[in-house]
């Protein structure tokens, strides 16, 4: 596997950190499948992500009906995340 100079790898992790969750996600897949053998090691450690993360994205893509989609105004889809606080106090 080539790695990529350290010019683009800079440039790489300022588009990354632009992205979305799930953008992320699929931007560091479809990075690691076009290197090849040796490339998901590569870009976990350049872009300090998870295996099972670009294994998650690599599901995402390959089976979309599997995921719904997330409403365009939204980063995550309803119901998860900590309660609203006043709805602690009753």
């Amino acid at each position: 596997m080539q790695r990529y100079s350290e010019f683009i790898e800079q440039k790489m992790l300022l588009f990354y950190q632009d992205l979305g969750e799930r953008e992320r996600r699929h931007y560091a897949y479809l990075e690691s499948e076009k290197l090849g053998h040796g490339g998901k090691k590569y870009i976990r450690d350049l872009l300090k992500i998870s295996y099972k993360t670009i294994r998650k994205a690599g599901n995402e893509i390959k089976n979309p009906s599997l995921f719904p989609p997330i409403p365009k105004n939204r980063q995550r889809k309803n119901g998860g995340g900590r309660p609203f606080f006043l709805s602690n106090l009753s």
